[in-house]
């Protein structure tokens, strides 16, 4: 949905995916409009029609890692949030909930990607807080090696 100023309302589920040392996972791309414009970002996306926050969560933590829970081994929300942003030449304006889940396996599986994720993702990697805090690389949130913090 567009509203005036032609910002795109969105809901998303964002997955704080921890291994066992508390590390999170996070994904490698860039916009496609501006491909110099590279960041790392924590698992999920906008919920499908008809999703909840939580169902979008289970799907896209899947989708984009391999990795299956049930909505039951999820915790959270544990943030909620708006933000604003360019993706592809449009402005979106997203209303977010971050969850918790909890990967015993660390084998991330990225062939399930979409069309569009295939084309500006290239890479996934744990990282802790201080490995986050010390990068001069760009990530989002920013405040993410706090946020990590309360719920590791």
């Amino acid at each position: 949905m567009t509203r005036d100023g032609g910002l795109i309302d969105r809901r998303a589920a964002r997955v704080l995916l921890l291994d066992p040392a508390g590390r999170v996972l996070m994904l490698h791309g860039w916009d496609p409009a501006r491909p110099e414009h590279t960041y790392w970002f924590t698992v999920g996306g906008g919920l499908e029609p008809g999703e909840s926050l939580l169902e979008a969560a289970v799907r896209e933590a899947f989708e984009e890692t391999g990795l299956r829970f049930a909505a039951a081994d999820l915790e959270g929300p544990v943030r909620t949030d708006t933000v604003s942003f360019p993706f592809d030449g449009q402005w979106f304006s997203q209303e977010q909930a971050f969850f918790v889940a909890r990967a015993a396996d660390t084998l991330i599986d990225l062939s399930r990607l979409n069309d569009v994720e295939q084309g500006c993702i290239d890479e996934a990697r744990w990282w802790s807080a201080s490995a986050l805090e010390a990068t001069d690389e760009r990530f989002y949130p920013p405040d993410l090696p706090e946020l990590l913090r309360t719920v590791v």
